[in-house]
């Protein structure tokens, strides 16, 4: 039966309740799905008695980023399905109008807004290419910062391209991830052997491959208030594991797509180049 849902909403909580609410304040109309992780915070008692419209499913463990959007993707009903971070505030109006893209353009798999952080500065990780070793060496060691509008060096947030317009990219944040319906029946829902990172650049390679493209559209803009549910944690421990899933998120992405491509040394020179850099 053909749905007659725009756009279906996954939002994916993990005590970020007041950051929650603010969210679900914003996008609360039409179709929304909160998939919690087992939070401690109250989250889910708070959406039950102040948003007794949207959908709740509430884990009894935090099953990760990916598992729990997987979750919210098989229940949604909606033509377009926006995955978004609890830590993020949509402005008015800001869903309908990519939506409007995305009808005028069917040829567009993803759209990513352009996230803003607190201080003002654009969060670069809603306008990536993919980490390739070079993007990946150009990145860590500065020269993408020291050159930032340099198409040699800054292959992995692109900063040569013009922000104000909308274009290709190889990838948008999960923190708002515009997706067709068809896209995700073609393709597959995302990899949970990634628990926490790395999923929607995951998600977008594979998203290409099938010849879909994937756009930056900057004409929306959403705060991102970013890593809420990890490394800006107040929680030492929570901080340290979610940094050792942000580069066991490296390691799962070069094997899975790259090490066929590369010689043994490369890959062995990358996979040294992680360690080193989990380790500082």
């Amino acid at each position: 039966m053909k749905s007659t849902v725009n756009v279906s909403i996954i939002i994916v909580s993990f005590n970020t309740k007041d950051l929650l609410r603010a969210c679900l304040a914003a996008v609360a109309a039409g179709e929304v799905i909160v998939v919690d992780n087992g939070s401690s915070d109250g989250s889910v008692e708070m959406v039950k008695k102040e948003f007794p419209g949207v959908t709740l499913i509430a884990n009894s463990q935090n099953r990760g980023f990916a598992a729990a959007n997987n979750q919210g993707l098989k229940r949604a009903r909606g033509r377009y399905m926006l995955l978004l971070n609890s830590d993020t505030e949509v402005p008015p109006g800001a869903i309908g109008e990519v939506t409007r893209f995305m009808d005028e353009h069917p040829d567009i798999g993803v759209t990513g807004a352009k996230l803003m952080l607190p201080n003002g500065r654009m969060d670069p990780a809603c306008h990536r290419g993919f980490p390739t070793p070079w993007a990946a060496v150009a990145y860590f060691t500065g020269f993408e910062k020291a050159f930032p509008h340099s198409r040699f060096f800054g292959e992995y947030h692109q900063g040569y391209k013009t922000m104000n317009e909308p274009h290709q990219i190889d990838s948008p944040s999960g923190a708002f991830y515009f997706v067709r319906r068809e896209v995700y029946e073609s393709v597959g829902p995302l990899d949970e052997d990634y628990f926490m990172y790395g999923e929607d650049l995951d998600w977008s390679y594979r998203i290409k491959q099938k010849g879909w493209k994937i756009y930056f559209y900057p004409r929306v803009t959403v705060l991102h208030h970013k890593k809420q549910s990890g490394r800006a944690s107040t929680d030492p421990a929570l901080r340290k594991q979610t940094q050792q899933y942000f580069y066991d998120t490296m390691k799962l992405f070069y094997k899975k797509h790259y090490s066929h491509r590369y010689s043994w040394l490369v890959t062995k020179l990358v996979e040294l180049g992680i360690g080193l850099r989990a380790s500082l």
